[in-house]
């Protein structure tokens, strides 16, 4: 009896470790399951990224929204040039300028041809004569000769422009809704991208969670068996001793707990890998302490499995659906290119020199508006350009039809198999009572002397097979519940 009081102490005692763990006084963080997964959220390089691109996102909806208001622009240009413009030839320009001259030498000789015929007074036609010559008709007709061949010369050494323009889309065929509707979208698909990533994340931690849980408890466990055996090893010792058991039952036993000792050091060793691989998906420190808890443990009547089995909330139904609608923008934009467009548009110019005034060194301006309009009259490439896109959606909406198909059969799948496992934890739960009690019955028979060593082993080894196959089933329904909650969209 002493033998099963040992091991009913030593089950208790492994039960009050496991559930029970004090971090304040072992110096460890305790990690629950939803904190590893809000830590690898937190920390993931990927879901990093992809804020990013939803921020990117974000910022081109902005430019497509922006495209419906006015545009204003100004342009300014100043240039030197090494000439300038000279309408009339330099003969030309001469024989402006000296027009005055020539119309008095005329005039003079005209008189002194035909004085005789005005008067026959000689001193009358000279002072007519001497009137003539000192009048200023001369001095007039070239100054305004000058003045004609100056304003011929346009000074094009410095010329300076600037112009402010304001443009209004008033209708591009819709193209710029479609450009909005479709920024829009990108924005939904690349949110529904990181809530993918994010998913995959949790799955993936929920799974290296579930693996370290295992193991831990298979350590336990495997302690546990050598702590059995170590101490059936003592009996036998001492059974031996009164002559009441043989040294072939002391080397079985020890075999036995040799191979129980270096399954706990395997066991150990890949505890400890499943622990470093935990912490580098939750982007812990490695060398942290941190210990890994389960908060809610599971058993066959607690297994219901009453997900909605409706894929609407799917992050990769949703994405297919935005896909889709993005594809329908695009039949819209390529249509835009055999409709009208219409712009209103208003500008102001001002030139030095004054292109308004007779190319005068100063300021001019003018102001126009005017209404633009654009109709596409024969494009065939924007026609092929529609089908293209057509065929583009329809082939989009292929691809959402068998992702939807798929995700029915994930669903499904994901449900009979919670099942399966719930009906394996129910047989598991049983097959270790049943463990258990033929346990305490060959250690109370073993105690009377009724059965031998090796037939205790074999109960125990029983007993050990049920423990750990019970321990998989658990971790398995948690596995098959954060399959099927991700495959509903539950995650």
């Amino acid at each position: 009896m002493r033998l099963i009081t040992n091991y009913n102490k030593l089950k208790t005692s492994a039960l009050l470790l496991f559930v029970s763990i004090a971090p304040q006084v072992w110096g460890q963080q305790v990690m629950t399951l939803e904190r590893c997964r809000r830590e690898a959220t937190e920390s993931n390089v990927m879901l990093k990224a992809a804020q990013e691109r939803i921020a990117t996102a974000e910022a081109l909806e902005k430019v497509a929204l922006m495209q419906f208001f006015p545009k204003l622009d100004a342009n300014a240009a100043i240039f030197w040039n090494n000439k300038s413009i000279q309408l009339l030839s330099d003969e030309q320009q001469n024989s402006i300028n000296t027009v005055g001259t020539r119309v008095h030498d005329d005039m003079v000789s005209a008189v002194n041809e035909n004085i005789s015929q005005i008067t026959d007074d000689p001193e009358l036609a000279q002072r007519i004569v001497d009137a003539l010559g000192g009048s200023r008709l001369e001095t007039n007709l070239n100054e305004m000769g000058l003045e004609i061949t100056d304003a011929m010369n346009i000074n094009l050494s410095h010329i300076a422009a600037g112009i402010v323009t304001v443009r209004q889309p008033v209708f591009l065929g819709g193209r710029l809704l479609s450009a909005h509707h479709t920024a829009e979208l990108n924005t939904q698909l690349q949110t529904l991208a990181n809530d993918k990533v994010r998913d995959e994340l949790n799955l993936a931690v929920d799974k290296a969670f579930w693996e370290y849980i295992s193991l831990k408890h298979k350590t336990e466990l495997a302690k546990e068996y050598c702590d059995l055996l170590d101490t059936l090893a003592q009996h036998v010792d001492i059974m031996v001793q009164t002559e009441v058991a043989t040294q072939r039952e002391v080397m079985q036993v020890r075999v036995k707990l040799g191979e129980a000792r270096l399954n706990l050091t395997k066991a150990t060793g890949g505890l400890e890998v499943a622990r470093l691989a935990l912490c580098q998906l939750c982007g812990l420190p490695l060398d942290g302490e941190y210990e890994f808890v389960e908060e809610n443990p599971v058993s066959g009547s607690t297994i219901i499995n009453n997900s909605d089995r409706n894929i609407d909330r799917r992050t990769d139904i949703r994405m297919v659906n935005t896909a889709e609608a993005l594809s329908r923008e695009g039949v819209n934009m390529a249509r835009a290119g055999l409709l009208p467009n219409i712009a209103v548009e208003g500008s102001y110019i001002v030139t030095r020199p004054n292109l308004y005034n007779g190319f005068q060194d100063s300021w001019g301006g003018m102001l126009s508006a005017g209404v633009v309009v654009n109709i596409p009259l024969c494009h065939p490439g924007d026609i092929y350009a529609v089908k293209a896109a057509k065929h583009k959606a329809q082939e989009a909406a292929y691809e959402a039809e068998e992702v939807r198909k798929l995700a029915r059969l994930e669903v499904t799948t994901a449900g009979y198999q919670l099942d399966i496992a719930g009906r394996k934890l129910e047989q598991a739960e049983g097959d270790m009572a049943s463990a258990e009690e033929n346990l305490r019955l060959a250690g109370e028979s073993f105690e009377a002397g009724v059965i031998t060593a090796s037939d205790l082993m074999m109960a125990q080894t029983a007993w050990l097979k049920a423990k750990s196959e019970l321990l998989d089933a658990r971790i398995d329904i948690h596995i098959k519940q954060s399959m099927l909650k991700r495959a509903t969209g539950e995650n």
